[in-house]
């Protein structure tokens, strides 16, 4: 959430930054309006209430010199000051809901260093690494390389949970199976984070901590009877594994790396990518989550992505980096790197990870503070998350930009000691 101090000290600077996500604004307006009501009222009450206290002193002082008509007089005024106090404070009972409620839908404000735009539009390629293959021959989309490969079954995930489910056999599992296994061993191994194996359930508490709820409800799978979702990503669990707590500023950042299956109903998708493992309804992915000094987290969102990027360069994977637009941000990032995976079969770039710093706002809303090394006051810290990577978006690109002429994949050598040893996928033995 945004800081109270923010809103009442800068309001016209809320309301533009707002305005370039493409935000409703009335709202920080309704929110300073009542705001400014509801500080006034307090201030009245400590004034009646100060009255009161000196009237009921002086009833006391009264009656003990016998002067009863005008110490009734005042019995009357204290009387007429309760009223007003309980009518000042059950209006106040009402603002501060509102005040909240208004406050758990403002989205958090874009950096200075994100292009202003509408959506995706707008957004602003920094740099690509690596060049697209060239084949010899018309490419094919994962979705008809893998049933061709027998190791992708769209129509047995259907089968048995609908659309938007797949089925992996063989190599495939295998093949998702080595990508979580490589990623992890990448993460913790080679850049030092600590791994994390967390529920896969998640309280409505830790949603609305990391900004899921209440506005994408939708988008999520509740367990019915329960106060209870599957998990939409690894960030949610991970983040609230220290919601409430205060940590020693030594030891910042904390960075944990943790494999989950995600499930998304993709509510707002109207039928894009319907065919094939890009929008599923369940997925696999490694997620990367900091805690860090909020001085020190824009360096962190750095390293993070370089971290995302290192698993696509030690596959051999042509990507870019993307900065995401205004408009095109999520609810909770001030600032966002889509990496963007080339995928042949689709001649187009289509996003991997993003990698988000969400600064102060998701540990306002879950309490995630940290103490000072000088001491004084506990602060917010500042939270980022990046997937590194979704896993079955790099088995379609890896599917995609190694197949071969004669229908099969060669296998990434980074990846072949997670694969037994084996070097290529082949096509099906037609039964």
């Amino acid at each position: 959430m945004l800081s109270r101090d923010l809103l009442r000290s800068d309001g016209e600077r809320v309301r533009a930054a707002l305005a370039a996500r493409g935000a409703e604004v009335d709202a920080v307006a309704e929110w300073l309006r009542l705001d400014a009501e509801r500080r006034a009222a307090l201030a009245e009450v400590e004034e009646l209430k100060h009255r009161r206290n000196e009237a009921s002193k002086e009833i006391g002082a009264l009656k003990r010199t016998g002067d009863e008509a005008r110490a009734a007089e005042r019995i009357a005024e204290v009387g007429r000051l309760k009223e007003r106090i309980a009518e000042l404070e059950s209006a106040l009972a009402a603002v501060e809901p509102r005040l909240e409620e208004i406050e758990r839908t403002l989205p958090n404000l874009p950096h200075s260093s994100c292009p202003v735009g509408k959506d995706a539009t707008a957004n602003r390629v920094e740099r690509t690494v690596g060049e697209p293959p060239e084949f010899g021959f018309e490419p094919r989309a994962h979705w008809d390389l893998g049933p061709a490969l027998g190791i992708l079954d769209f129509e047995r995930g259907s089968k048995v949970a609908g659309a938007r489910f797949t089925a992996y056999f063989g190599a495939g599992a295998r093949l998702e199976r080595a990508l979580i296994n490589f990623m992890l061993e990448l993460h913790t191994a080679r850049h030092g984070y600590t791994e994390v194996l967390p529920p896969f359930i998640v309280n409505s508490a830790s949603l609305f901590g990391t900004g899921q709820l209440p506005k994408f409800e939708a988008d999520l799978f509740k367990l019915e009877g329960h106060d209870l979702y599957l998990v939409p990503t690894a960030e949610v669990p991970v983040t609230n594994l220290h919601r409430g707590e205060v940590l020693d500023e030594a030891v910042l950042p904390v960075r944990y790396c943790a494999y989950t299956p995600c499930f998304r109903s993709e509510a707002g998708s109207y039928g894009k990518d319907v065919r094939g493992l890009i929008r599923q309804h369940q997925f696999n992915k490694v997620e990367l989550v900091h805690f860090a000094h909020p001085e020190a987290s824009w360096d962190a969102l750095e390293e993070l992505t370089g971290h995302a990027e290192a698993v696509l360069q030690a596959l051999g994977l042509p990507y870019r980096v993307v900065t995401l637009a205004t408009g095109d941000l999520g609810f909770s990032a001030a600032k966002t790197y889509d990496l963007e995976v080339w995928l042949p079969g689709q001649d187009d770039y289509r996003e991997i990870s993003s990698c988000s710093n969400f600064t102060d706002f998701q540990a306002r809303r879950a309490d995630l503070r940290y103490r000072p090394a000088e001491g004084g006051k506990p602060r917010h810290l500042h939270t980022l998350n990046g997937s590194g990577l979704a896993v079955g978006r790099t088995v379609v690109a890896i599917l995609e930009n190694f197949q071969q002429e004669d229908g099969s994949v060669s296998i990434p050598e980074a990846l072949r000691p997670y694969m037994g040893g084996m070097e290529r996928l082949g096509p099906a033995v037609s039964e």
